[in-house]
């Protein structure tokens, strides 16, 4: 077993495990980032006395940053190296987590949308040199193992960051409630809104100096140079070249529905939580934690299930796999819309399990053979990250309304992440159809 797990990152008899680990610690990063700022929606929500659909600007922010700087990019690491594009990453993730401390000084809102957003841009880097990067450092056989196997780690970063923000932020905001906050003089509100937000950058102020560490520790390695040869740029046609290929085209749409849905489950576990708990007579502020530590366990079930998948895939086509999964997460989306107590929230921990290969195996089926054009690629699917700017809030204007139907509009909502598992299922089953059928 171990002989077999090495085979997956040797290449022409170069080892490439030390540039794998730290290639591999930057998926925990990203993982971080990405769940410590979910909960955020809740927490910006009372903090500023806004709406849910208000609070969503997070995500819009957050994942917009990865929309805007995919191709720019995959230019600059075309251009120079996937090192290089790893080094660019990290500045700018730094940069904008420590912009958390002007931007609280300021006191704005929109402050915050800013740092997010350079933040994004610096784990859209990331995201658009580090994945590709893996699948060469290895055998192409085994590339899409090796990705989720790297992927194995992005949720072990997920959890440190529910962990942190469970913990060190939402538990030490003040308990007040959004309706007595709301009754507050201006003066009183912002008091409260300066000690709340002194909480809230904390943690983003120590994971920038985290990140400036891993950038010197990444500067002064040696990294292998695979697939740095070719530095043209040749944008358009490389684009339009790419885009031809249908199981590229379709992947990145089946990419921009799986991260919508993904973002949309682990944001709103807070506000379908908080709703089921309180109706059990708790307190806000301990519905919203005991949500956060539901979301833990999804976490954890993910962690286990993608390293289930990747095992899977030594007998099943990933394909094939990840139609399965995409209909087992209907399933249970489908109890999460339709239980009204526990038993949904246990439904939406599962769903957690089905979406753990998604990601990584949609991206390595969509650049399978693109060679060095997998530079541009990953950058398309990068770019679907979109996906997590524009679904969640729509979700948020259902969970707005209250009551729909006679059911809880927080039910409903989850409709759309229903539609989009159906979408990941049916790319699935159709590359799986093409390639072994």
């Amino acid at each position: 077993m171990e002989k077999q797990q090495q085979s997956l990152i040797v290449k022409d008899g170069v080892n490439y495990l030390i540039p794998f680990i730290l290639v591999t610690f930057c998926f925990a990063l990203w993982g971080f980032a990405n769940d410590i700022t979910n909960p955020m929606v809740k927490a910006f929500s009372k903090i500023f006395r806004m709406s849910v659909t208000d609070g969503t600007l997070v995500q819009v922010a957050f994942y917009g940053g990865y929309f805007c700087m995919a191709f720019p990019a995959a230019i600059f690491i075309r251009k120079f190296s996937y090192k290089a594009g790893v080094l660019m990453g990290l500045g700018l993730y730094a940069a904008g987590a420590l912009l958390f401390f002007p931007a609280k000084a300021i006191g704005i809102y929109g402050c915050f949308l800013i740092a997010y957003f350079i933040m994004t841009c610096g784990l859209s880097f990331l995201e658009t040199s580090c994945n590709p990067y893996i699948l060469t450092m290895g055998p192409a056989e085994t590339a899409t193992r090796r990705l989720n196997m790297a992927q194995c780690f992005n949720p072990c970063g997920s959890i440190i960051g529910m962990f942190v923000a469970m913990n060190f932020i939402q538990a030490k905001l003040n308990p007040m409630s959004s309706d007595e906050r709301a009754l507050l003089s201006d003066t009183e509100f912002e008091a409260l809104k300066d000690a709340d937000l002194s909480v809230l950058i904390s943690p983003y102020l120590i994971i920038g100096l985290v990140i400036v560490g891993m950038l010197l520790l990444m500067r002064f390695t040696k990294m292998p140079k695979i697939g740095d040869a070719n530095h043209d740029i040749h944008f358009l046609v490389t684009i339009k070249r790419i885009f031809a290929l249908k199981y590229y085209r379709e992947g990145v749409i089946a990419q921009f529905f799986y991260v919508g849905a993904q973002i949309m489950c682990w944001t709103f576990i807070i506000q379908y939580g908080t709703r089921v708990f309180m109706a059990e007579g708790m307190d806000e502020q301990a519905a919203e934690v005991l949500s956060q530590r539901f979301n833990i366990f999804a976490m954890l079930f993910f962690i286990c299930s993608r390293f289930i998948a990747t095992f899977l895939m030594k007998y099943v086509k990933p394909a094939m796999l990840l139609a399965i999964f995409g209909v087992l997460a209907m399933v249970f989306t489908l109890g999460v819309i339709g239980f009204q107590d526990r038993l949904g929230m246990y439904c939406l921990v599962c769903v957690s399990g089905c979406m753990s290969l998604m990601f990584p195996t949609i991206y390595g089926i969509a650049l399978d053979g693109l060679g060095d054009d997998a530079k541009f690629g990953a950058a398309g699917l990068i770019m679907a990250i979109l996906g997590g700017s524009v679904l969640p809030p729509l979700q948020a204007m259902i969970i707005d309304e209250g009551t729909l139907m006679g059911m809880p509009a927080t039910n409903i909502s989850f409709v759309l992440p229903l539609i989009c598992f159906l979408v990941v299922t049916a790319y699935g089953y159709r590359i799986h159809i093409k390639k072994h059928l």
